[in-house]
């Protein structure tokens, strides 16, 4: 390989070049307004090409048009404005123009979402005419299709939005401080402006004749399906043509080719069938909900406008979604949603009884733990918080839980809670909190025990959120990425703790330990395992669904990564997402129930409750989908050493924009309860009066070969408690997973497990009987090291990751790994072992690495090249030869990039010398 290093020579070229120019007059200047879906010249284009003479002192000027960090940066010449972040500050560059090249916004993700564009020399000779056209002619007189007339001859009107459509003015008295118009002559039509967007008509012209191949007419407003100006067949009415608007008030001109349909006759349609009128309390109206139109004409050649509007960057927007209820009572809401066939969905419980459900589990006894967040969303001061725990049961089966008891009150900002290993596990920024039971009275039986603090606060809806018990013994949560925690025990130093503002964590409920168990994404509000203890979380305007990998880090929606050297993330598992159109995941809410209704979820449920539902649901991943109140499915696809995920019909909507499920858990009957934070504001808000204070539900979804069970697990042995790791629900397994750790297990509970282990012929089964023998401490490492031969990959990948849990291995055990890194055919067990060393210390890791970099299979798999970047990487500081070596040798191109890269950006000098060494 040869290394292309920038000559400092040239670099010092450019930098005086560059500071030449900023002393001097520019010869030309570019003045853009900045705003997430690009940079706009005053003459509306998008991201305009940007042209100059070789040698010209060049200022690109921009101003933000928004509340957004922005910049601008020339990409050859390296050089960048200062960072704008407040709506009308500017900032500039100026440079002498030397050769092509490619101006962008260098604030993170940016570039990606659209801005940037192409600064390029002009060409000697180069012109930019503006073509001229031609109107249309019947009977021998133009059409008024430029409104130069000042009325609607030869158009046809109906209804209010073309009563009084003419606009003379440029700045429009209907456009405010949007603008300039750039309308021709005397007059343009608008359907109403932004200040009369609530108007809907259409506009229809006499039908002409096409006499040129080419047609061009100026259009802006509105980027909505419902505001837009057709082209169509007079006798037939078939659109040939149509253009929306491009979301701003300047006309630019598109273009239409009417080859195919010269000599036929052809009408113009201006369409507004948007009012623009928010059906949600706290979204604005869409003041764009109008059109714009002037000047149409007939051209003998494609005509090349400067200014023309490529329909690419045209980002259009559904219709809003219809809001068919909003504000019901339990039974009524109950009632308006639309289960499938053969389910049915129950009011269990509804205020007064439970006001502001945040959080439940269920517990062993198939009892209903539910925290009540009367706090969120500010924290009240110490001991002075208003959260409670409270107990649902359905004694009786008919569906309403008729049992409730409180458990605890006077709790602060509870968000999470779980149960078991004695107590009640509650996060509880800034704590993560422990109250133990007495079973007999259902009350505490001592004060809350504080086990970690440090838990962030400074955004209340993405602290330390959905505690869940993991196959593996472990109590895990999520995280979100605008609260940033600093966790430790109680009083510990800033060197003994962990920080973590965006991912999933873990704690040990006995050795106390804690740990982040995989970091990035967003504001993940659910988490759940399937069949073979593999995690996924939901997440919000991020793609919304990822494959949990111990060690990970996963694609964030702000900020960087703690290590700086990360240089890249694993992306989403979904083949899709559940919003409409390409403005980013916001402008889809309210408009997306045709892909699942928008971009924020809650609660996450892998069904594993029994076989009495059907089948297409067992190992499906459910999640509510806020903005779109509807229950999305995923199914969950094995590809590589990971899964696709797949988008599968919605289990049901809810039909009420006041529906808020949070989460939802199958129970030991395999029905499903689910917690309902009923409010008509769907977004957090640090305000606590734009919250509703009085309402919550608990619903029931139940199929119709769904029998009710009592149950108390307490009640069951130690060897009968094994069996259920056998049982079709999961339920039955967790619950009594969780017992035996509790209890530890005795020789026959052991020996039960240890044949299910072995002999079983559902490796589902056998996984849940290593996972409990593992939580019990009851497997040896010989008998963990006959794993790693087994002939099922699912073993063998959890083999791995359980002997490394201690974050050290032996000798034996490191050579083993090294072997099936040579050697093994499954891409998961190799994920596995990636994923070990990275708990590994890294001087353990060089032969195991070395052998999994050799898979070139793995090159293009999802989750394998990052992951062995992440454990490569620390082997560049500890011998930085011989991780160049081994990233040389290795057939997974990204880790000799990678490597050198970091040992760019820390040290030129010292790369430089390597690669004389090695080339």
């Amino acid at each position: 390989m040869r290394l292309r290093f920038f000559p400092l020579f040239l670099l010092f070229v450019l930098f005086m070049v560059s500071v030449k120019a900023q002393d001097s007059k520019p010869d030309r200047e570019f003045h853009l307004e900045a705003t997430m879906l690009g940079y706009f010249a005053k003459d509306g284009s998008r991201n305009p090409t940007l042209k100059a003479k070789k040698g010209e002192t060049v200022r690109i000027t921009i101003t933000n048009g928004e509340i957004m960090t922005h910049d601008v940066a020339m990409e050859k010449l390296g050089i960048k404005s200062e960072t704008i972040f407040d709506k009308g500050l500017s900032t500039s560059i100026t440079f002498v123009a030397v050769e092509d090249d490619t101006y962008y916004c260098t604030v993170p993700g940016h570039r990606a979402a659209g801005m940037v564009g192409d600064f390029r020399l002009l060409r000697e000779g180069e012109t930019e005419e503006i073509p001229g056209g031609m109107l249309p002619v019947k009977d021998g007189q133009p059409l008024n299709f430029n409104f130069e007339t000042g009325d609607l001859s030869n158009w046809t009107a109906e209804g209010e939005a073309f009563r009084n459509p003419l606009v003379k003015a440029d700045p429009s008295p209907l456009h405010g401080e949007e603008g300039p118009i750039f309308f021709e002559g005397k007059n343009f039509l608008s359907s109403g402006g932004l200040k009369n967007y609530t108007l809907t008509g259409t506009l229809t012209s006499d039908p002409f004749e096409v006499t040129a191949p080419f047609a061009a007419f100026r259009v802006s407003g509105g980027a909505l399906v419902d505001t837009r100006v057709e082209l169509v067949l007079a006798e037939s009415q078939k659109v040939i043509f149509e253009s929306t608007g491009q979301g701003r008030a300047t006309l630019q001109p598109v273009v239409a080719d009417l080859t195919p349909f010269l000599g036929q006759q052809i009408q113009i349609k201006v369409i507004d069938n948007e009012t623009g009128i928010s059906q949600i309390p706290y979204i604005k109206d869409d003041q764009w909900a109008h059109i714009n139109f002037d000047d149409f004409r007939f051209y003998p050649t494609r005509p090349n406008f400067p200014n023309e509007l490529d329909k690419e960057d045209i980002i259009v927007l559904p219709p809003l979604d219809p809001v068919l209820n909003a504000g019901l009572s339990g039974e009524a809401a109950a009632a308006a949603m639309t289960p499938p066939p053969g389910f049915k969905v129950t009011l269990a419980a509804a205020e007064p009884d439970i006001v502001r459900p945040i959080s439940f589990t269920i517990d062993a006894r198939n009892r209903l733990w539910v925290v009540e967040g009367h706090t969120y969303p500010e924290p009240a001061p110490e001991g002075q918080g208003r959260d409670r725990i409270l107990i649902f049961e359905d004694t009786d089966g008919d569906g309403t839980l008729d049992s409730r008891k409180v458990f605890a009150e006077g709790l602060n900002l509870v968000s999470g809670i779980e149960v078991g290993m004695g107590g009640v596990w509650l996060g509880a920024a800034p704590y993560l909190l422990f109250i133990p039971i007495d079973y007999a009275t259902d009350k505490p039986a001592g004060p809350a025990q504080k086990l970690l603090d440090g838990w962030g606060t400074q955004d209340t809806h993405e602290v330390l959120n959905n505690l869940r018990w993991g196959p593996d013994g472990w109590l895990y949560g999520t995280h979100g990425v605008f609260t940033h925690s600093n966790v430790g025990k109680p009083g510990a130093p800033d060197a003994d703790r962990t920080k973590i503002n965006a991912g999933v964590w873990r704690y040990h409920p006995t050795r106390h330990e804690f740990e982040v168990f995989a970091e990035g994404s967003s504001n993940p509000w659910g988490i759940d395992f399937n069949s073979y203890g593999h995690s996924f979380i939901t997440v919000c305007v991020i793609p919304h669904l990822y494959y949990v990998v111990q060690g990970a880090r996963y694609q964030r929606q702000a900020g960087k990564h703690f290590n700086p050297y990360t240089f890249d993330d694993i992306k989403t598992i979904g083949d899709h997402v559940h919003w409409l159109g390409d403005r980013g995941p916001h402008a889809g809410n309210f408009r997306s129930a045709a892909a699942g209704g928008g971009h924020a979820h809650a609660g996450a449920m892998i069904y594993l409750g029994g076989e009495k539902w059907p089948e297409e649901y067992r190992n499906a991943i459910f999640m509510n989908n806020i903005n779109g109140a509807r229950l999305n499915i995923d199914l969950l696809e094995k590809s590589g050493s990971g899964y696709i995920g797949r988008h599968h019909e919605d289990f049901m909507a809810m039909n009420d924009s006041w529906s808020q499920w949070l989460n939802f858990k199958y129970d030991a009957s395999g029905s499903v309860f689910a917690i309902d934070w009923y409010d008509k504001n769907q977004c957090h808000s640090p305000n606590p009066d734009v919250h509703d204070k009085t309402l919550g539900r608990i619903f029931k979804i139940s199929h119709e070969s769904d029998v009710f069970v009592k149950e108390n697990l307490y009640e069951a042995s130690d060897l009968e408690l094994a069996y259920y790791q056998t049982h079709d629900n999961e339920w039955y397994a967790r619950q009594s997973r969780m017992i035996l750790q509790e209890r530890g297990g005795n020789r026959k509970s052991q020996k039960a497990l240890k044949a299910i282990l072995s002999d079983d012929p559902d490796v589902a089964h056998q996984l849940r009987a290593l996972w409990t023998l593992h939580a019990m401490s009851a497997m040896s490492e010989k008998e963990m090291h006959s794993l790693l031969s087994n002939s099922n990959e699912y073993l063998r990948s959890w083999a791995i990751q359980l002997l490394a849990e201690s974050k050290s291995v032996s000798d034996l055990t490191l050579a083993k790994f090294t072997d099936m890194a040579k050697a093994d055919s499954s891409p998961m067990v190799r994920l596995y072992l990636a994923s070990a060393l990275l708990r590994l210390d890294a001087s353990q890791r060089w032969e195991v690495l070395a052998a999994l970099s050799q898979h070139a299979e793995d090159a293009v798999d999802h989750n394998l090249p990052l992951m062995l970047w992440y454990a490569l990487e620390p082997l560049t500081d500890l011998d930085a030869k011989r991780a160049l070596v081994l990233a040389e040798n290795a057939k997974i191109p990204l880790l000799l990039e990678y490597t050198w890269q970091k040992l760019g950006e820390k040290n030129v000098s010292e790369s430089s010398e390597l690669s004389h060494a090695h080339h």
